[in-house]
């Protein structure tokens, strides 16, 4: 019963994707790939020298030489510049690592485990690594933007968010973007008192200098030098100090004046950098993921606590990061999918003159996607937004192949055959061996891909699971497993939905052949 078969069809696609959605792995934006080298953040709070900085410094990076399987070790120190500016503040240096050949060592997530256990021998310091990682560079996977035109309401939402987000497992590594905790002095000059003395804030800042930086008072140019080196003073370094200030005093055309006579000073909280976008005061929270946590569940978590929250009626939030790439990448695929479809049909509408057949060549594409999912479920793996994607998109072209050779073979044969059926079988038979020796040609190309296997034709050597095929697993996986399936529709499905047209057909002139006897 043709009619029995392709509702069972339906069936199966409705039931696959309820299935993967239920019981699948989720979605995943990039594969991950075996890293080549890894940077290691070191954390410290506390106004340091850059003395102070590397002492800490080396003690992690001698703690990192004692470990085998790097190749070698860049240690720097101090503030980062260029891409990592907006790392968190408090950052005093980094450890760039470059490791051996991944056939002569363990996992990097297993040797980042071990420098993180060792780093636990350096109290006060707080250590993250950010692994190496392939496509479109968005940072630590999880970022969330607050925005607000009140301060007061996105800091306390930032420590809403973030405290929910230290007590989620899965994650790691949160930082936000607040203002490291600190003290200024802030000097409050009256001018009017100021000027009854004589002194004025280029004046009374100068002598504040001798505390602090120094105050500049010439140039030197040396021989051997084409620059000029500036001379400053400042006060013995035992009378650097706080209570100094109220010491100072300042030669005026009046004399030796206190400073204390027309400045106060008090300490304020230390203010860092102003964020703004689109005008409004902006906070960033972000996070790294454990391994084996898709970025996708935390978000989807994360999404589904704010709906629940109270946070301020000011604060907007918006998820960046991998979550913003993530959605740009399927945007643009649905369109180049629904495109090309678009395209097919057209050119399927006036080769065949029939829009039911273009109908059924089209959905096999649609019908593969259940040997898709089912791949997904046997292998264990998330759906890849953007190689699983591109999968399906190469798929559609083989899947849309056999279903043309099979309907134009059987409207060539119906034209010379008594019935629908004859011409279906027949169709089928000679379809046979074509359409199952592209499937096996193609299937037995990928398989190497689909289990990693590398092959080494320079060196004579076959490898399992080198990084370089780690890419290419989610694509193959879905070709491979979305063609098999697609096969089998278009061996059975499709005749029987040949038979359906005829039968629906034979039915309705039935049909009218009685009404016109009545």
């Amino acid at each position: 019963n043709p009619g029995k078969v392709i509702v069972a069809a339906v069936f199966m696609l409705v039931g696959v994707q309820y299935t993967y959605f239920v019981a699948g792995h989720g979605l995943q934006f990039f594969p991950d790939i075996e890293p080549e080298t890894a940077n290691i953040y070191v954390r410290a709070r506390g106004n340091m020298s850059i003395h102070e900085k590397a002492e800490l410094m080396y003690g992690i990076e001698k703690d990192v030489l004692n470990i085998k399987e790097l190749k070698s070790v860049y240690t720097y120190i101090g503030k980062l510049k260029g891409a990592e500016e907006d790392l968190p503040k408090d950052i005093i240096g980094k450890l760039q690592l470059d490791f051996i050949s991944w056939k002569e060592r363990r996992k990097t997530s297993v040797i980042l485990k071990e420098i993180m256990e060792k780093a636990k021998n350096h109290p006060g310091l707080l250590i993250e690594f950010m692994e190496e990682k392939k496509g479109p560079p968005t940072g630590k996977p999880l970022k969330i933007r607050l925005t607000s035109e009140n301060l007061d309401d996105i800091n306390h939402a930032t420590g809403l968010i973030r405290n929910r987000m230290e007590k989620m497992p899965g994650l790691t590594n949160i930082e936000d973007d607040r203002d490291i905790p600190g003290i200024e002095w802030q000097l409050e000059i009256n001018r009017r008192q100021a000027a009854k003395f004589g002194a004025d804030v280029a004046l009374i800042g100068n002598y504040v200098q001798l505390i602090t930086n120094g105050m500049k008072v010439t140039t030197f140019n040396p021989i051997d030098s084409e620059e000029e080196i500036d001379v400053v003073v400042r006060y013995p370094r035992q009378f650097r100090k706080l209570d100094q200030f109220e010491k100072i005093q300042i030669k005026t055309s009046k004399g030796m004046v206190p400073i204390e006579n027309f400045v106060n000073w008090a300490p304020q909280a230390k203010i860092g950098i102003i964020k703004r976008v689109n005008t409004q005061r902006t906070r960033t929270i972000k996070s790294d993921v454990e391994a084996g946590i898709l970025p996708n569940k935390m978000v989807e978590d994360i999404k589904s606590w704010l709906n629940e929250s109270n946070l301020p009626e000011t604060v907007t939030v918006k998820f960046k990061g991998e979550d913003e790439e993530q959605q740009k990448a399927k945007s643009f695929l649905v369109k180049a999918f629904s495109v090309a479809l678009f395209i097919m049909a057209v050119v399927l509408v006036t080769q065949f003159n029939s829009f039911y057949s273009a109908f059924l060549i089209l959905s096999a594409v649609l019908m593969s996607t259940i040997g898709v999912l089912i791949g997904l479920l046997i292998t264990g793996k998330p759906f890849g937004v953007v190689m699983t994607g591109v999968g399906v998109i190469a798929l559609a072209g083989i899947v849309v192949n056999n279903n043309i050779v099979l309907i134009d073979t059987f409207d060539h044969i119906k034209k010379g055959t008594q019935t629908v059926k004859d011409a279906v079988l027949q169709a089928g038979m000679e379809r046979l061996r074509p359409v199952l020796l592209t499937t096996v040609t193609t299937i037995l190309g990928l398989l190497p891909m689909v289990l990693q296997i590398n092959v080494d034709f320079l060196t004579r050597e076959i490898s399992i699971g080198a990084p370089s095929t780690q890419w290419w697993v989610s694509l193959s996986t879905a070709i491979v497993f979305g063609l098999s399936f697609a096969t089998i529709l278009t061996l059975i499905v499709t005749p029987c939905a040949l038979q359906f047209r005829a039968n629906i057909q034979e039915a309705i002139r039935g049909f009218k052949e009685k009404k016109q006897r009545l």
